[in-house]
């Protein structure tokens, strides 16, 4: 602006002094001043070339960039670190245009942030316990209260009801402080475990030790607040209480991250913690867990070729492990106690054949048979899956899912005593209420076995996270929280103290058939279906699998074959693509985007058969299922053709690297976060420990078939010379499971054999392990990713 007054100021001058002297420079010409040229786009950094060569399976290829893993080469850090304050000033001056915009969209986003960063109270037994930032402070603070004394401290004030904190102070007694616990390791607190102990006396926990890379255990005494002299553990991966308290028990990882021993620890005693159990075999790893009854320890072992499950007496842990299951493979098995049955939650293959989907198994806890025999509960029905299971003394709760429906359902315990499976249908089942669009239910804590009342988290694209409790005694639920996204604001409910519409409509839902379980009144979820919509689309991928996407927009906002796109995929492991409420993606919502999810083979939802047609060999499918999903939003005019970007987290980033590999013109850009780019060096040559499960996912290299299939996907080993990518910014850090070498090694090779243009930037973006554990970075890190989007589609 203000050159262009400066332009026009000095027009008039010189027009004026022109026509004053016209008499005397009669044969002059007046020349326009010349516009400034624009100044030269930033050029970015040029990574060191010091090229490897590998062979392995008879293939030989060379590596330019390998030595940005040498950590311990420290020739090569210092290299890297050179490298990387380079990249730091090339996207800070290609991002230089938006700041602005950035910070416009900071402040959208921050406003949308919860105020109140109290957790809703979880009640087990006579307390209830919750966390809590104090004003000022970077991490909460565990708290507890008596649940008797709580509704004298319950205000029902306008805007928001809930605990008063300013009076309730005296009957408020704080357990631990994570921002102390930040100063014992470095000013960085977290937590990874945390249990508190039956009879509510102690809380063992374990915090990252960042210096040493290992979770380090402690127990505190939640009367005095002090220390515990014993247990003090390092590398601990797994906790459970036995001896109604008395004593803990806890897994330690090997230098690789293995978990491999059972130690336990007996509270108060001088005595050294006791060795229950050693792999020494480098292919197993251990786990365990306690019945929500504490009556047992269940210990899972596994390694790619078997599952076991064994019961440890939890009255009597010295008294040895009982073995209750076992299968071929690595599975998925969760065995619970319920009143002389145990149950089993598993996806293990019957009778020789692979199951896509989950069931449910019982035996009575004494039974002498060498194999225990198992029965099934229920009758299979292809339509109905059963995605998880949570016991409470009275009342069976089963999430299940029939097509793209989710449900939640309770049956009454005990279940009859007849040896036969039978139909869900017969238990007369309770569907409790939900709102629309439901894309996942998560189980909340449920510690309280002996409470009628169970907590979940109900997700929807269009809704944002409703934690909901639902007392399966009469039906009543109640919202305990979730943010209100049209007053900007957050609705927590405390207890029983709800306002007083809520409490009328909510409490008096009666109990939902099987065929209607609505809510009475959906204005009550905070639903936001009113102003953007939720579609659902069936894809037809290369080799005709029907591959489910998920379309949100603002029903204001968007413009028909002229919205720009952001398309999220995952696929790996299993795991449910993420396709929550995000209030940052608002922002793009409001300025007519349309965010779509594409629910690819190698993810969750679809069964088994879905995720392993998406993993090792089979990986190209779920690659090729992404591009069919981009495709299609671009051919069905969705999104406007050369406006479609692609983001992708962690392994999700392999997906959208090897899309754009396969097809760089169908993207103007992508966001890849933290992402998992050199498959080949990574699975052959790791430098962070990797698991059974990793292998499982993406290959054995030692396999030919594997190895050759690991390259053929690998991001960093199949990107197209002379090609012109799109605009990609690769954000990474240096505590994250992927190393920032591959990102960094990944966006060096794209520079190096793609065509240049400043139009379409390649940017490495290196976030501060600080952004997972503060909200406002995080705003900050949301921020600089849509204005790049918004840059890149205006470009």
């Amino acid at each position: 602006m203000f050159r262009h007054l400066a332009t026009t100021i000095r027009h008039r001058s010189t027009t004026n002094l022109r026509h004053q002297n016209n008499h005397y420079h009669r044969s002059a010409r007046y020349k326009h001043p010349q516009a400034p040229n624009p100044p030269a786009p930033p050029k970015p950094p040029k990574a060191p070339q010091k090229p490897q060569t590998f062979t392995f399976h008879d293939v030989t290829w060379e590596d330019p960039y390998s030595w940005m893993s040498s950590l311990q080469d420290k020739v090569s850090m210092r290299h890297m670190d050179m490298y990387m304050e380079q990249e730091e000033k090339y996207t800070e001056a290609v991002m230089s245009e938006t700041e602005r915009l950035q910070t416009k969209l900071q402040s959208e986003m921050a406003s949308r942030l919860n105020f109140d960063l109290s957790t809703p109270p979880v009640r087990w037994g006579p307390w209830l316990y919750y966390r809590r930032v104090e004003e000022g402070k970077q991490y909460p603070v565990l708290c507890r209260r008596l649940a008797s004394l709580n509704e004298e401290f319950i205000s029902h004030k306008s805007p928001s009801s809930g605990f008063d904190f300013t009076s309730g102070k005296k009957i408020e007694q704080k357990l631990l402080d994570y921002n102390q616990e930040a100063e014992r390791f470095g000013g960085y607190a977290y937590e990874e475990l945390s249990e508190i102990s039956p009879d509510h006396k102690f809380l063992a926990y374990t915090m990252y030790d960042k210096d040493n890379d290992y979770f380090k255990l402690s127990v505190r005494n939640l009367n005095s607040g002090a220390l515990c002299s014993k247990p003090h553990a390092n590398r601990v991966s797994n906790l459970a209480w036995v001896k109604g308290g008395q004593a803990l028990l806890y897994v330690i990882t090997d230098e690789n991250k293995r978990p491999y021993r059972i130690y336990c620890s007996m509270i108060g005693s001088t005595d050294e913690d006791v060795l229950l159990l050693e792999e020494q075999d480098e292919n197993v790893y251990v786990n365990l867990r306690h019945t929500k009854d504490f009556h047992f320890v269940t210990v899972n072992t596994f390694s790619p070729t078997f599952s076991k499950v064994f019961l440890i007496n939890a009255a009597d842990p010295f008294s040895g492990m009982t073995l209750a299951w076992e299968s071929e493979g690595i599975v998925h098995c969760i065995l619970e106690h319920h009143q002389g049955y145990v149950y089993l939650f598993t996806d293990a293959a019957k009778n020789g054949q692979t199951i896509d989907n989950h069931y449910l198994l019982r035996s009575p806890v004494d039974s002498s048979s060498n194999p225990r025999i198992w029965e099934n509960v229920f009758i299979d029905d292809e339509n109905l899956v059963i995605e998880d299971v949570d016991f409470c003394k009275s009342h069976l709760v089963l999430i299940t899912r029939e097509g793209r429906n989710h449900r939640i359902c309770s049956v009454a315990l005990p279940l009859p005593d007849g040896k036969q499976a039978v139909h869900l249908r017969e238990l007369q089942p309770y569907f409790l209420p939900l709102p629309k669009h439901v894309c996942n239910i998560s189980p909340g804590p449920n510690y309280d076995y002996y409470s009628t009342t169970m907590r979940f988290t109900i997700s929807s694209p269009v809704m944002p996270d409703a934690v909901v409790d639902y007392d399966l005694s009469n039906g009543k639920w109640n919202i305990v929280q979730q943010q209100n996204m049209l007053h900007e604001r957050t609705r927590i409910l405390y207890g029983t103290a709800l306002s007083s519409a809520i409490a009328e409509k909510t409490t008096n839902v009666k109990f939902s058939s099987m065929n209607d379980a609505k809510s009475e009144d959906e204005n009550l979820w905070n639903d936001l279906s009113e102003f953007y919509a939720c579609e659902h689309h069936n894809v037809s991928s290369y080799d005709g699998a029907m591959v489910p996407l998920t379309i949100v927009y603002s029903r204001k906002n968007r413009k028909d074959n002229q919205s720009p796109g952001l398309l999220h995929g995952h696929g790996a492991y299993g795991e449910i693509l993420d396709k929550r409420w995000r209030s940052e993606l608002k922002s793009l919502l409001d300025r007519g985007w349309i965010i779509a999810y594409a629910d690819v083979r190698g993810g969750g939802g679809g069964g088994k058969k879905w995720h392993h047609d998406g993993r090792r060999t089979k990986k190209q499918n779920s690659i090729r299922d992404y591009i069919s999903c981009a495709k299609y939003l671009v051919e069905k005019e969705i999104v406007q053709e050369n406006k479609l970007a692609g983001w992708g987290y962690s392994v999700g980033g392999l997906l959208v690297a090897s899309a754009i590999n396969c097809c760089p013109d169908l993207f103007r850009a992508a966001v890849l976060k933290v992402p998992f780019l050199d498959a080949t060096n990574t699975l052959l040559y790791p430098i962070l420990p990797l698991t059974a499960a990793d292998y499982e996912e993406f290959g054995y290299p030692g396999d030919i078939d594997e190895f050759h299939a690991i390259r053929k996907f690998s991001p960093y080993d199949n990107i197209q010379k002379d090609a012109l990518y799109p605009a990609v910014l690769v954000s990474s850090s240096f505590n994250t499971r992927f190393g920032v070498w591959e990102a960094a090694k990944w966006v060096a090779r794209v520079r190096e054999q793609t065509i240049y243009d400043p139009k379409h930037p390649i940017l490495l973006n290196l976030m501060t392990d600080i952004v997972e554990e503060n909200r406002y970075l995080q705003c900050k890190e949301s921020a600089m990713e849509t204005a790049f989007l918004i840059k890149a589609m205006d470009s």
